[in-house]
């Protein structure tokens, strides 16, 4: 399945909003939305930075990547440095404001958007999701896919046009099969070296994480290389197995993450990079995989020591909420940054 990145409009006051509108509209011409549904977007672009410009004092962000290839619709990720909101749920109630407005900017956001999402907490800001379709192309989804919720912000270092992390996952059945990688370095080496390793994964007939490593080793040697981490769950023995090389880290949260102290279980790498130098035994290790597990992969673009316990309720939220979440609060900003993460759903 290909997975594209997102772009970034940082806003940081009033002065960049009109910027960013204007580009997110040629980008979204740009994969062929038809009039009517670029209004859907302009709507949803233009109660979101209004709100940036209101509540967040300091500014936010903007995360947009296209749905799909070809793209049949866009994600929209709003990332605010705000005071975050004491009662989300309320605040989305029409005619509910603490600005003195008419208080319809969030509901006209859900209204405008087929998927949406929201996660606020005092302190830590507010982060929206929004993904609007092409008219007739959101289909329902195949029961094997919704075994499982997928989600991930990927966004290059700051200056940088390409994003030399990238990610890959390909569905076999009843089992998900996911790969988190960083190109070595940043631009467009580094992009060209992820990008292959994912086009090859997605290729690769091997299943069991260690050989779908060795077969991009041996097939990226061209490159400047990379690090990666395979992880496949499978849905008929619930158990996940992985095997990684380089630094590419996460966690395996095995019971209610929005806990003080949640059960979680380090994912750890060989040392090592992909095309260039690997060590000569690589085993696969293996996990539990429940309903309520949640995966994080992601690369050193974000901090190592994040906790979940400290968002209540997150484990809650869509896949990609919670990426985006973590990767607000603790992204070094001083390098590509890839979070990856996976639900169980049944």
């Amino acid at each position: 399945m290909d997975v594209n990145q997102h772009q970034q409009f940082l806003i940081p006051d009033k002065s960049y909003s009109n910027i960013a509108k204007r580009d997110i509209t040629r980008l979204v011409e740009s994969y062929g939305f038809s009039p009517g549904d670029v209004g859907r977007v302009n709507i949803v672009i233009s109660e979101l930075v209004t709100n940036l410009v209101k509540f967040a004092t300091e500014g936010g962000e903007l995360l947009v990547k296209p749905l799909g290839s070809p793209v049949t619709g866009i994600e929209i990720l709003c990332l605010d440095n705000g005071p975050g909101m004491s009662d989300p749920a309320r605040m989305q109630e029409d005619g509910v404001s603490t600005y003195g407005s008419a208080g319809e900017g969030l509901g006209a956001i859900k209204r405008q958007s087929d998927e949406f999402d929201l996660y606020s907490q005092p302190g830590i800001g507010t982060i929206v999701l929004s993904r609007i379709y092409k008219t007739g192309k959101k289909k329902d989804l195949a029961a094997d896919i919704i075994r499982y919720e997928v989600g991930h912000v990927m966004v290059s270092k700051p200056g940088e046009t390409f994003c030399g992390d990238n990610f890959a996952l390909a569905l076999r059945g009843p089992d998900l099969h996911l790969l988190a990688l960083d190109g070595l370095g940043h631009g467009a080496n580094a992009h060209e070296a992820s990008r292959q390793a994912a086009q090859l994964f997605m290729a690769s007939p091997a299943t069991a994480p260690a050989d779908a490593l060795r077969y991009i080793h041996a097939n990226i040697k061209r490159t400047r290389g990379a690090v990666g981490l395979v992880a496949s769950i499978s849905g008929s023995t619930y158990r996940i197995g992985y095997c990684g090389v380089g630094n590419i880290a996460g966690k395996l949260f095995t019971q209610d993450s929005s806990m003080p102290g949640a059960a979680y279980k380090n994912i750890i790498s060989y040392n090592g990079i992909l095309g260039h130098n690997i060590p000569n035994t690589l085993s696969n290790q293996q996990l539990e995989w429940g309903r309520s597990n949640i995966l994080v992969l992601h690369s050193d673009g974000l901090k190592s020591r994040w906790d979940m316990s400290k968002f209540p309720s997150l484990n809650r939220h869509h896949a990609t909420t919670i990426a985006a979440v973590l990767y607000k609060t603790n992204s070094r900003k001083t390098d590509d940054t890839l979070v990856v993460v996976c639900k169980g759903k049944i």
